[in-house]
């Protein structure tokens, strides 16, 4: 459920994900390799029915499309007191088009070229939208705080979100 919830908006939509994820594994059971790890397979597959629901609920219609961004706040330390729920629900309050391209990138390690074909978005696209979820993340985040956004490392955010 963890990986739909990083994905979806709310629990309702996280359990969407995750009910069509679960009849894709089970319709698709004979082309489990066993020689693989069952839970490695099983999330590639909620990832990818997460994605399904992003494509079928969303326009991609509100973001720019840009050649190159900037790495920032890489240097910095989290919060040590944010919990993985209050990570994860700062996650949940960015635009789908930033959050998707966020989880894919940063959690699930999916490269730029990946992603935009996964997405069927270009690739200064998804540069642009990982640039903005960052910004729209260090916003949020020191906005809770008294630390300034370049204090925060958004690469912390994902390492407490990516579960383990």
């Amino acid at each position: 459920m963890a990986i739909c919830r990083r994905y979806s908006l709310n629990d309702d939509d996280a359990a969407d994900v995750l009910n069509d994820g679960f009849l894709k594994v089970f319709t698709h059971i004979e082309r489990y390799d066993p020689a693989k790890p069952f839970k490695s397979w099983m999330g590639r597959i909620i990832t990818n029915t997460a994605i399904d629901h992003y494509r079928m609920n969303l326009k991609f219609s509100d973001h720019d499309d840009v050649t190159e961004h900037e790495n920032i706040g890489n240097n910095a330390v989290i919060y040590d007191q944010l919990a993985y729920k209050d990570l994860l629900a700062l996650v949940q309050e960015l635009s789908p088009a930033y959050r998707t391209v966020f989880n894919l990138y940063a959690i699930d390690g999916y490269s730029h070229d990946e992603i935009a074909e996964l997405l069927k978005i270009s690739v200064g696209t998804s540069k642009s939208n990982l640039f903005k979820a960052r910004q729209k993340l260090q916003e949020k985040l020191s906005a809770s705080g008294d630390k300034k956004p370049a204090d925060i490392n958004i690469n912390a955010v994902a390492s407490v979100i990516k579960p383990t």
